[in-house]
């Protein structure tokens, strides 16, 4: 059986068949799916839909949104935090992190945003889901700073080998999705296959970081577009490549990535359906 620990299930693209996507799931073999929440407007969103859908939540402030995050947003999370913490299906502070790669975010307001939601996380004793993108070293020195023990998921990672060292040594598992299923992503293949086992989780980022069969045309492939809605029921195909990469049959890569993803994530274990 399967854990996606990373899917946007309340974005938009899913409001058409959402029910359909989580039965694919299921018949997929994917018995749990983590949905985080983006901002405060999605906080209530994403809690109702897992309890609609027997999943798991996690609630956070994602760094391309707190340009437009309102003042008391912080304040929303505590509060959100405070009233739902013992909430079983409520396995993580995120989608939270840091973004230097999309242009016009002010890094000062991403990195206050940050730290207070990793002490919100400390406050609370939550893992924390992280948004790496071009930010891995500034992530992993706010968790040093905050003195953060929580540990949880640098989600879709695409760091270097000793960054991915790092974020293991301070307790975290690497989440890897459907850019491993491109030849082309030569570290991030490179890193799947050498990290401890016990460092990966699978994720989908559903609908986005299509597996490359998603995309129409190979032109489509390598210009990043044109691709088709990535849906958790993909995550089998996709962990056929870390499968590949470390030379593991299909049950054994379910195995492991499963019982990485309830260490990453304890509160799953009460929702797991073995």
């Amino acid at each position: 059986m399967w854990i996606d620990t990373h899917c946007h299930l309340d974005a938009a693209e899913f409001d058409a068949d959402r029910d359909a996507v989580v039965a694919r799931a299921e018949a997929a073999g994917v018995t749990q799916i983590v949905i985080p929440a983006v901002e405060a407007a999605n906080f209530d969103t994403v809690r109702l839909l897992a309890i609609e859908q027997e999943l798991t939540y996690a609630l956070g402030i994602h760094p391309l949104c707190v340009m437009r995050a309102a003042g008391g947003d912080l304040d929303r999370l505590a509060e959100a935090l405070e009233t739902h913490h013992i909430d079983p299906r409520l396995v993580a502070v995120g989608e939270i992190g840091l973004d230097f790669f999309v242009p016009g975010i002010d890094p000062d307001v991403q990195q206050h945003f940050y730290v207070e939601q990793l002490k919100l996380a400390k406050r609370f004793g939550l893992p924390v889901l992280l948004h790496v993108r071009r930010s891995a070293d500034k992530l992993l020195a706010g968790l040093r700073r905050v003195g953060f023990q929580h540990g949880g998921i640098a989600h879709a990672f695409n760091g270097s080998e000793q960054q991915a060292q790092a974020f293991v040594d301070l307790g975290f598992k690497l989440g890897f999705g459907g850019t491993l299923t491109f030849d082309r992503s030569l570290q991030i293949r490179r890193i799947a296959a050498t990290v401890p086992e016990t460092a990966l989780v699978m994720e989908t980022d559903a609908p986005d970081i299509p597996p490359q069969w998603l995309y129409r045309t190979a032109a489509a492939r390598e210009t990043d577009a044109g691709q088709g809605r990535n849906e958790p029921s993909e995550l089998p195909r996709i962990a056929a490549s870390l499968a590949e990469l470390r030379g593991w049959s299909a049950a054994k890569t379910a195995a492991i990535t499963s019982a990485n993803a309830l260490a990453a994530l304890p509160r799953l274990a009460s929702r797991w359906f073995p």
